[in-house]
Formats: C-alpha cells, structure tokens, sequence
C-alpha cells in the first residue's frame, strides 16, 4: 500500500469524512492504467458507498481509503457527498446506522 500512496496519510485535497459516500463518476468509469486499489474503489462505488467502507473492504486503515479516494476524487473519477451535520458538527445516527449496517454486511 506504501507504493500506491507514496506512505502519504493524507490527501492533497480537503480532509474527507469516513462517513462521505462516494460514488464514481463518468470519467472513472472509463479510467485506465490504474493500481488494483482504485480500480476496486470505482467498481464498488458504482453505488455510494462510504469511505470507512471502503477501507473495511481494501482492508487498508481509514487514512489510507481518505487518500487513496481523495487522490481518485482529485482526478475527477469519483465524486465525494459529504453528510448532513447535526447542529454541533457531527454526523447524524441516520448516516451512523448506514454505515453500522454497511460493515456488518461486508463482514459477512
């Protein structure tokens, strides 16, 4: 994972939420030449899937899935949702629960 990330822990870009689905975009869907870790984001973000997700799926830490979407969302070949926020900032137990539920299926 060091050779695809450059042993970066985080993206040039903004820091992503782990709760931020993620979703592929036209151009990732016919991006080329790319390491098998992106190439696995893309395909799984046909349908919004969740940072934290994904890095349940790649088996990567969370900081490692940030970068590796952050570098696919820089590229154009993802798009990056950040959640609703309750009033003091935190992600809201509707957007916890989707991402309960997404781990417990992955770990099946």
């Amino acid at each position: 994972m060091y050779a695809v990330t450059g042993g970066r822990t985080r993206s040039a870009g903004a820091d992503l939420p782990v709760e931020a689905l993620v979703t592929v975009t036209d151009a990732g869907r016919w991006a080329e030449n790319l390491h098998l870790e992106y190439r696995t984001i893309l395909q799984l973000a046909a349908a919004p899937v969740s940072i934290v997700e994904l890095g349940a799926v790649l088996q990567v830490p969370v900081g490692v899935a940030r970068v590796l979407v952050g570098d696919l969302a820089d590229a154009g070949y993802v798009a990056v949702h950040r959640p609703q926020v309750t009033a003091d900032g935190t992600p809201g137990p509707e957007i916890l629960e989707r991402l309960l539920e997404g781990l417990r299926a992955r770990s099946v």
